[in-house]
């Protein structure tokens, strides 16, 4: 059995009359990166400082590393770094500075912090910089000098909540490459919270979607796409040619069409001009090449369309909105 980093049941949050999180049960593996997907002000921030004992906690509960957030939220912190959006630094002291300064709130031993230090900055890439002020730092920098202000404590898990703002897409890509460089490296367990899908997309082992303080589904990106779209699970695209086997046995486009329809598991199809989509159950590739092949067309391609995380963030939105 995975041992659990982060279990969550039954967590409830209120602000007056709101309900800012809503009956959340969430369970993350030891070493997976995990994406909480949502808007802004769907909860997610809220979430967060009940797991890091923050914030109160209306009902349910929440474990991290085995440890009660609500009873015992020192002990949590000294199990998790936390990464928030925004980290404030000393600007006067140089990027090893504020590290050691770190170490010493946390009670790591001089001589072992120094070492672990440069260690870490030269992981984050701020080996260079580390003896250089940090008010000339770049947002990309603090970012990154922000990882290794985690990192220092050698946490179990990491949470980022929103930790990309501002990052132009080259800091951003390499941003991310770091969390899953040390995440696979040191077995960290990554929660990350954004509302960037193709960021989430990237990186993430399992993601959920969070709306309106409520999980609305969580998993791998290719069980929730099977999950959502289970009606015509597989799209295939193709493109028939008649070059060169234009005779009598030849259907027509019509009756082409007819015969794909009849294709078990198949629900639905649509031809425009020599283009087709097919829509079914399970993968028909195989039967519809073949047929395709004996009804006298050659076939010029044949793609499955993959389901991204936009497509199903944006149905989990349009179905939560008929509800």
């Amino acid at each position: 059995m995975e041992e659990k980093s982060i279990e969550i049941k039954g967590l409830t949050k209120k602000y007056g009359g709101r309900i800012a999180v809503d009956n959340l049960n969430l369970t993350i593996d030891k070493g997976e990166i995990f994406g909480l997907l949502g808007p802004n002000g769907a909860g997610k921030s809220t979430t967060i400082l009940m797991i890091l004992g923050l914030t109160e906690v209306d009902s349910g509960s929440v474990k991290v590393c085995r440890i009660d957030s609500s009873r015992y939220p020192l002990e949590v912190k000294k199990k998790v770094g936390y990464l928030p959006e925004d980290v404030g630094f000393y600007n006067d002291y140089s990027g090893l500075q504020n590290l050691m300064y770190i170490a010493r709130l946390n009670d790591i031993p001089e001589e072992g912090a120094k070492k672990a230090a440069l260690d870490i900055l030269a992981e984050v890439g701020l080996d260079d910089v580390m003896h250089n002020k940090v008010a000339s730092y770049s947002r990309g920098m603090r970012q990154r000098l922000g990882l290794a202000d985690v990192l220092i404590k050698n946490p179990e898990v990491i949470i980022l909540d929103e930790p990309t703002l501002g990052l132009d897409p080259e800091g951003v890509k390499k941003f991310l490459q770091l969390i899953v460089r040390l995440s696979r490296k040191k077995g960290i367990t990554v929660l990350f919270s954004s509302h960037h899908l193709h960021q989430i997309q990237q990186v993430c082992d399992r993601v959920g979607i969070f709306v309106k303080g409520k999980m609305l589904a969580e998993g791998k990106i290719s069980s929730l796409a099977q999950q959502l779209f289970s009606k015509n699970a597989f799209t295939l695209e193709g493109v028939v040619s008649t070059v060169g086997q234009e005779d009598n046995s030849t259907l027509s486009l019509k009756e082409l069409v007819q015969k794909m329809n009849s294709i078990p598991e198949v629900v639905h199809v649509e031809m425009k001009d020599s283009r087709f989509v097919v829509e079914s159950h399970k993968d028909v590739s195989a039967e519809l090449s073949r047929m395709v092949v004996q009804s006298g067309y050659g076939l010029n391609f044949l793609s499955k369309k993959e389901y991204g995380l936009d497509d199903i963030y944006h149905q989990y939105f349009q179905e939560d909105n008929n509800t």
